[in-house]
């Protein structure tokens, strides 16, 4: 039976907090509210959870045209899919009664509710996604954070403890690694990555830099941050056409090369939760991969016919080029798991939100779900 993909926004017991212009800060540290509720979610990634900050920038990594946003309440925003991300659903999930907006477009106390500082073709090192043109790394997303925080501050009156008590409610979320493989360590003719690292030594100055900037979100006052592993890349439409002769046949090296650093990954959360390197700091790590097999392996479960080839797109597989402006999209959009070469329908953006905020398996969200981190 198909999962049911409607969502109403959910409230975690207590009332959002409310940010208006009359509102002092408080003055002490008080225990998480009851029910878990979250004042601001802070988002980080590329173009799987983008939602317009690349609209602005000289880059083909743009969705700002039609039929991108087809299904989405806003039209057409910048997000690289049909409707809505993964993280516009784990808002609502969450409780939020509005889509978290870009940095590019966001100020003042607005700031306060929480960022989205994903850019298309992003990546953990700088040079990723350097072939589309202009982006912002995780490097730049963590900087624009670190000035999130600095405007955020005069909003509490020089109360650093406040402030501090304040993101240790929030939810960060972060979402890297796909274009560090997709566009650079896999694409040789324009990045000599892969001849001077193995897939273990790149993984590991993948995690290396990865552990950094994670750590500097901390010191800006990350407390509560979800990270997602690379997704099964090697079987997106893009991948699959790749390959003449066989338009299903997944790239196992690229697969093979994520799962390694998807394992260091993990095991990244477990430092960090410890207590002895990030004091007070919990870790979530969601495995997209195995997310994407169980999606592949039980599609109609959950409703999908086509598990193989975009929704909108050109070529094998609809994989060879992305949905072009004013192209016609397919007619049933939530039979489709891909909307194009490279990222999920809004329907499989609900599906995996789902497995991620409530899922009892530690094989989608590990040690706990978002849910029950939400709750701390």
């Amino acid at each position: 039976m198909a999962m049911q993909r409607r969502i109403e926004p959910l409230v975690l017991g207590a009332v959002l907090l409310t940010i208006c212009l009359c509102w002092s800060p408080p003055r002490a540290c008080s225990q998480a509210e009851p029910g878990g509720g979250v004042p601001g979610l802070f988002i980080f990634g590329d173009s799987l959870v983008d939602n317009g900050n690349n609209n602005q920038l000289l880059t083909l990594a743009r969705a700002n045209y039609r039929p991108y946003g087809v299904d989405f309440p806003r039209g057409t925003t910048g997000r690289f899919t049909n409707g809505r991300t993964f993280v516009d659903v784990l808002a609502q999930l969450l409780g939020f009664r509005y889509f978290i907006p870009p940095y590019s477009r966001t100020q003042g106390r607005a700031l306060l509710r929480g960022v989205n500082y994903a850019s298309g073709a992003a990546g953990i090192r700088d040079e990723t996604g350097n072939n589309l043109g202009a982006h912002l790394s995780m490097n730049n997303q963590v900087e624009n954070f670190g000035r999130t925080v600095q405007e955020m501050s005069r909003f509490f009156r020089g109360d650093t403890e406040a402030l501090s008590c304040y993101l240790s409610k929030c939810i960060f979320y972060s979402g890297m690694g796909s274009n560090d493989y997709l566009n650079n360590y896999f694409m040789t003719d324009f990045y000599n990555t892969k001849s001077q690292f193995t897939p273990q030594a790149y993984a590991a100055a993948l995690l290396q830099d990865y552990a950094r900037q994670l750590r500097q979100m901390y010191q800006f006052g990350a407390r509560k941050v979800v990270v997602t592993g690379v997704g099964q890349i090697g079987c997106i439409p893009y991948e699959l056409a790749r390959y003449q002769g066989n338009s299903s046949r997944c790239n196992e090296e690229i697969n093979g090369a994520i799962s390694l650093f998807n394992a260091g990954l993990r095991k990244l959360v477990d430092r960090f939760n410890s207590g002895r390197v990030l004091p007070g700091a919990k870790f979530v790590y969601l495995d997209a991969y195995q997310s994407n097999i169980d999606l592949i392996q039980n599609a109609s479960n959950y409703g999908f016919t086509v598990v193989d080839k975009g929704c909108c797109g050109v070529g094998r597989n609809n994989g060879q080029i992305t949905c072009l402006p004013l192209q016609q999209p397919c007619q049933d959009r939530r039979g489709y798991l891909f909307w194009d070469a490279f990222h999920p329908t809004e329907d499989a953006n609900i599906v995996l939100a789902k497995m991620a905020f409530s899922s009892s398996s530690r094989a989608y969200a590990y040690p706990i779900n978002i849910q029950q981190l939400a709750m701390l």
